[in-house]
């Protein structure tokens, strides 16, 4: 009898890159990220403490 071989697909043949030329239009710097997350948690402790029940 003659093996018959069967070819399988290669690893890395199902994997496709959709956001590799994806530019988000809104930018913002690191600086303000980080005054607008402080700005929210100190509106959030304030509410906690002051809030209404």
């Amino acid at each position: 009898m003659a093996e018959e071989r069967v070819g399988l697909p290669s690893a890395g043949g199902g994997l496709v890159r959709y956001f590799e030329d994806y530019k988000s239009k809104v930018k913002f710097k690191p600086v303000v990220l980080l005054i607008v997350i402080g700005a929210v948690i100190l509106l959030g402790l304030y509410l906690y403490k002051f809030g209404v029940k």
